[in-house]
């Protein structure tokens, strides 16, 4: 993906400046192991992409399915697009790296188990039909079980030695790709039978769990080629758990469940087909389809444009610009590391030219990145799922979310500020920027989230305003440059397909772990312990459940973090006392910042990758860039009124203090404050940011009483801008 900045005909460099012109920002990036296809193979899987798309618009609109069924399609249909788009292993350069024939051979070898699964599967849905009340268990072992089991092992294993070149599929993808269809096909026919009732007891039919343990075994490998290894040995430890809890000492012990029980019982709404698949089948997919959209029309390229015109020639203008990009393009992008890598390929080398070190440069846009996830209306999508999990309409949850977004943002903003000033950095000049009075004429295509917003709040559904809002994007493109026809649809339908592939694996997983909780009842023993710990201190019950929140949440995606942590860690919050608001966003906010929190921190990498800085380096500096969103949720508890809960004065004052309590631990973090600050004056700082933060009426007089004395003294010392010589001579 490159971003090349291009002279533009209304305003000539001068000096032989060329100013900046964004464009291909939101084009994604390939991946490493994406095939890339051409011909017949590309039209194939084109149209596969399109008619998923497709499929979700008009069941969600138009022509609902049962529950259960359209979960089981929309699953198997990423397990389909997903092993034919991605490889398991690197791709071969040349032909003479290729797999030796005899992999390709067993390869087509395994494809007769499967396809005589797949087979089976339509011959018992023929005897169902005709009033079987169920099959045989030796035919559902011998002519479905083994030999489903058989082809989905032998695939994974072959998949992961079997190289080909980039442009062509691998037979063993394809084995996985008739697996995942018999699975679906299995559990259609049976879920769609008085069988259904039988999950989780002794009089399950055995093929609902072979079913589920070839589906689980498919889900977890795709994991792990979009998404990495980490969600798949998490969820290995959980589903080792279910067999070697019984064994376990102290309150992590339980009485265990069999093979048969537990296996036909998780791919239910109790998990595999639970929340997490509830909310990727329902607001993610249709999310993905609006950021499609609002791709195809180069709204990305607009809001990155538009950060530039606006914050480009403050001090330190490019990171400034990385703060409001990311928050922009955080609404239409789902994950904080795609973010860095759409945003931070343009900003960070600007960064590092305007005087940031390689360090901060990947900092600062991993910080802004991971900003995104928590930025109303969209929220990355965990806000969809805190809806589903909690019963709390969205619109609500959008609202709570609105003040700790901007204190995070604007606490991120503090810090790029003071370390500018500090540095005596300047921002870029007006000829290096897009004319702020072209791009306003273009400000029509801020329609399509203006229109999503209105729409939430005027009392439509999720899925109503967002289908609205995707329409009106294509709307809005016929007024600028990119106009979208039916080709440009049919490659924004095709893109969402392919864009959704991640997600759905991602919240499929999830959904495994979060089966492993509900039916061990491991949560509810994590919710006994924060109990016990409640009862000796509650501040220390909370810390505990940060960590726990930020080490589920390691290496994992927003959404999946997002989940695991509020099956584990929620519930037992809100024992003890906590609001189920302030308890979901106390868990949301960590499992998002674990992204950048070391040792393993997802965007603070990727930033590392475009800074050139090494990745340690830069997670511990994103940290203390994004220091206030360790903050923040601790003032949820202390301060309900910070997520709108209470008068209009409380949430007021709260604001306004919580709002000078961040300006002021930034400065401690920078040591800046309209000037230099000496060590005594920075613990001052702190001691004033922190009552400030608490929220309670002396601390606030407290800290507003530190706060005031420190800007008096700076002011006089440093005079009114508080920048030395060097910052303004720059």
């Amino acid at each position: 993906m490159s971003h090349t900045p291009e002279s533009r005909d209304d305003a000539p460099a001068e000096g032989g400046v060329q100013p900046i012109n964004v464009e291909g920002v939101d084009e994604a990036a390939v991946e490493s192991n994406r095939r890339l296809y051409s011909g017949w193979q590309w039209l194939l899987f084109g149209i596969l992409a399109v008619a998923y798309s497709l499929f979700h618009l008009v069941s969600l609109n138009v022509f609902p399915l049962e529950t259960w069924s359209f979960r089981i399609v929309h699953i198997a249909g990423a397990l389909v697009l997903g092993y034919g788009l991605y490889a398991g292993t690197q791709f071969a350069d040349n032909d003479r790296q290729r797999s030796a024939a005899w992999m390709a051979w067993l390869s087509y070898a395994m494809l007769i188990p499967a396809l005589y699964a797949l087979v089976r599967v339509v011959m018992m849905y023929q005897e169902m039909s005709a009033g079987a009340m169920r099959i045989a268990p030796e035919i559902e072992a011998w002519h479905f079980g083994y030999p489903l089991i058989l082809a989905t092992v032998a695939g994974i294993l072959l998949s992961w030695g079997y190289r080909q070149v980039r442009e062509a599929l691998s037979p063993a993808d394809l084995v996985l790709m008739a697996c995942a269809l018999a699975v679906a096909g299995y559990l259609l026919v049976m879920f769609n039978s008085p069988l259904r009732a039988s999950t989780g007891t002794a009089f399950a039919p055995m093929g609902i769990s072979y079913a589920a343990i070839a589906g689980s075994l498919l889900i977890l490998e795709l994991t792990r080629r979009v998404a990495g290894l980490a969600l798949v040995i998490i969820s290995g430890i959980f589903l080792v758990y279910v067999f070697a809890g019984p064994y376990l000492p102290g309150f992590l012990g339980y009485p265990g469940l069999s093979v048969g029980r537990f296996f036909s019982q998780v791919y239910t709404d109790a998990g595999i087909l639970g929340p997490t698949t509830a909310v990727s089948s329902t607001y993610i997919i249709l999310f993905i389809i609006f950021a499609a959209f609002l791709q195809a029309s180069k709204v990305g390229d607009y809001f990155v444009n538009f950060a530039f015109a606006a914050a480009g020639r403050a001090r330190g203008g490019p990171a400034k610009v990385s703060i409001f990009a990311s928050g922009l393009m955080g609404m239409i992008n789902g994950t904080s590391a795609g973010n860095v890598v759409s945003t931070g390929s343009l900003t960070i080398p600007l960064m590092k030219k305007v005087g940031y070190p390689a360090r901060s440069a990947g900092a600062i846009e991993a910080a802004a990145s991971t900003g995104g996830q928590i930025m109303p209306p969209i929220m990355g999508a965990g806000a969809f799922i805190m809806a589903e999990v909690t019963g709390i309409p969205y619109t609500e949850i959008a609202v709570a979310a609105l003040i700790p977004a901007i204190l995070y943002f604007l606490s991120i903003y503090c810090m790029v500020d003071f370390e500018a000033a500090r540095k005596g950095m300047r921002g870029m000049r007006k000829e290096e920027i897009p004319l702020f009075s072209k791009l306003v004429k273009q400000v029509y295509l801020f329609a399509p989230i203006i229109i999503l917003i209105a729409a939430l709040f005027m009392g439509y559904s999720v899925i109503r305003a967002g289908t609205l809002a995707t329409a009106s994007a294509a709307v809005v493109s016929w007024f600028s440059p990119h106009k979208m026809g039916i080709q440009a649809i049919l490659r924004a339908l095709q893109l969402a397909g392919t864009m959704a592939i991640q997600i759905i694996a991602v919240c499929a997983c999830a959904g495994l772990i979060v089966g492993v909780i509900a039916l061990t009842g491991v949560g509810a023993r994590f919710s006994s312990l924060l109990l016990g710990l409640a009862g000796v201190s509650q501040l220390l019950a909370l810390f505990f459940a940060m960590c726990i929140s930020i080490l589920l949440g390691m290496g994992m995606p927003t959404t999946a973090a997002y989940a695991v942590a509020a099956s584990v860690v929620a519930p037992g919050l809100i024992e003890i006392g906590i609001q189920p608001l302030v308890a979901h966003f106390f868990v949301f906010y960590f499992a998002v910042v674990s992204a950048i929190t070391p040792p393993v921190a997802l965007a603070s990498y990727a930033a590392a990758g475009i800074s050139g800085d090494k990745a340690m380096g830069t997670s511990v500096a994103s940290f203390k860039i994004g220091l206030a969103a360790f903050i923040v949720p601790f003032m949820f508890f202390y301060s309900p009124a910070m997520l709108m809960e209470g008068s209009g004065m409380q949430i007021l004052r709260v604001g306004v203090t919580a709002t000078l309590g961040i300006i002021l631990l930034a400065g401690v973090v920078q040591a800046w404050f309209f000037g230099p600050v000496k060590i005594w004056q920075r613990l001052v700082m702190l001691v004033g940011a922190l009552f400030m933060i608490y929220g309670g009426i002396y601390t606030d007089v407290a800290g507003l009483a530190i706060g005031g004395a420190l800007f008096l003294m700076q002011r006089n010392l440093h005079g009114g801008g508080g920048t030395p010589k060097a910052a303004a001579s720059g």
